[in-house]
């Protein structure tokens, strides 16, 4: 799984229709450039890749007084159907060598409906548990060797899995209380404006 593909299919599905320089300037609005190692070339070449998968269509558009000629995309069904795949593997998925990927899915959280996120987020405790239970019994086992540094490695670990726990439980609560407009629910209703003092 790629944090790009994700990324650029979940950038496209949330504007609706863009270029690619749109698409671009959103990601890098996010700091992707930064955690994610995604640069405006690998940007683009997504956005070739995805379009010749099926999973966006490009339109052309000629130079006109709006500006230069560009390219548009938007998200075909089968794009959509991806972006939720890789959406649902990257928050159950415990991989400590790509953090990238849970990443750029906490930024497209709010595009599941709630009851799903909770439940994808519970497994990924279970992912997280038995990581530490994998880890944490080899702290202090030498083998042939002198008890070395690398016991500060698993330690690490060990610690990643219990914190990364504990963080995503405090999500799951949050979630449970009502936390941000989640896929399917409307956003509250703006409160009538004040009424006119009459006088």
């Amino acid at each position: 799984m790629s944090a790009t593909r994700l990324l650029v299919l979940g950038g496209v599905r949330g504007a609706g229709r863009a270029n690619g320089y749109e698409i671009r300037r959103e990601l890098l609005s996010w700091g992707s450039d930064e955690w994610a190692n995604v640069n405006p070339g690998s940007i683009y070449h997504a956005l070739k890749q995805l379009t010749k998968e099926g999973l966006l269509r490009s339109y052309e558009i000629p130079d006109n007084d709006a500006g230069p000629p560009r390219v548009d995309y938007e998200i075909t069904e089968a794009g959509a159907a991806e972006f939720l795949r890789l959406l649902r593997g990257a928050i159950t998925e415990v991989d400590t060598r790509r953090p990238e990927l849970f990443s750029a899915a906490l930024g497209f959280l709010t595009e599941l409906p709630r009851d799903e996120a909770i439940a994808l987020f519970e497994r990924r405790l279970e992912g997280l548990a038995e990581w530490r239970a994998a880890v944490a019994p080899h702290i202090g086992e030498s083998g042939d060797r002198p008890l070395d540094h690398l016991n500060e490695l698993l330690g690490w670990w060990v610690h990643s899995a219990d914190t990364g726990a504990e963080w995503t439980r405090g999500l799951v609560e949050r979630l449970r209380n009502g936390a941000y407009v989640m896929a399917g629910e409307r956003p509250p209703a703006s409160p009538p404006p004040p009424a006119s003092p009459t006088g």
